[in-house]
């Protein structure tokens, strides 16, 4: 019988699959994937606060909200090695082609990008950029809190998307390695608790209903993706994690950009 993971090892297992900092997973088995993915906000967390400070530190040294924008989405993309925004456009590929279930993934695992992510990729990239301008336009309190909201949002999403009752679509690969893992109750606690923490974030700068609504929104938003591609392709696969996390990311921003 395979023993628990510690919490130790379900954080290592999280920042070694979710970010590229220089972490030793040291467990690579179901119970260290469930344990991971319930840790999975705490590397969204150090996600956020890396781009927020991106962006403080051109603000600071005179920049406009726009360029300090830019270095702020461009920090997610690099500490993720865009693996999400690579799974964002194969899984419009993959949704675009029209294709049976098998033909899809095979589409979404080939190296090239066809025109139905490129077309997402900009749209999406844009209205991040957009998003998080206006709101430092308005202060960079309030785009920092949004975009560290945004992106612990936006790894809890992947917590709900391990959630038992969600098969993988294939037999390997990280969406094989986490499908199924985290229980509903622990999957339902932590979308809770992200949509807690961005009250508590919007409480900081005057904007509790509407940082509250935007997690709850942008969840919303990557529960319906998710369920999308699980009936289009059978079940859940690295790209469609990594879909689902940027949708979720923007959803939230964009949300928090209208007030």
């Amino acid at each position: 019988m395979t023993r628990s993971a510690t919490l130790g090892e379900g954080i290592r297992f999280a920042f070694g699959t979710l970010t590229v900092l220089p972490v030793e997973v040291t467990r690579w088995d179901r119970a260290a994937a469930r344990t991971g993915m319930l840790c999975a906000a705490l590397p969204g967390l150090v996600t956020g606060l890396a781009a927020a400070a991106a962006g403080a530190v051109l603000l600071v040294c005179g920049a406009s909200p726009l360029l300090a924008a830019v270095a702020t989405v461009a920090v997610p993309a690099v500490l993720t090695r865009a693996l999400h925004l690579d799974g964002l456009a194969d899984v419009a590929d993959g949704l675009g082609c029209g294709k049976p279930a098998d033909d899809a993934l095979r589409v979404m695992k080939r190296s090239d990008i066809g025109p139905f992510g490129v077309v997402t990729l900009v749209c999406v990239l844009l209205a991040q950029t957009a998003a998080v301008a206006q709101l430092y336009g308005r202060g960079w309190a309030e785009g920092a809190a949004a975009v560290t909201v945004s992106a612990v949002a936006a790894r809890v999403a992947l917590t709900l998307a391990s959630r038992e009752g969600v098969p993988a679509a294939r037999p390997e690969g990280l969406g094989a390695a986490v499908a199924g893992t985290v229980p509903r109750g622990a999957a339902l606690g932590a979308g809770l608790a992200a949509v807690a923490v961005a009250a508590a974030a919007g409480a900081l700068v005057g904007r509790v209903p509407l940082f509250a609504a935007g997690a709850v929104l942008g969840l919303g938003a990557g529960e319906l993706l998710l369920r999308r591609c699980v009936r289009r392709f059978g079940g859940v696969t690295g790209d469609v994690f990594g879909a689902v996390a940027e949708a979720v990311g923007c959803g939230t921003l964009v949300v928090a950009a209208l007030g």
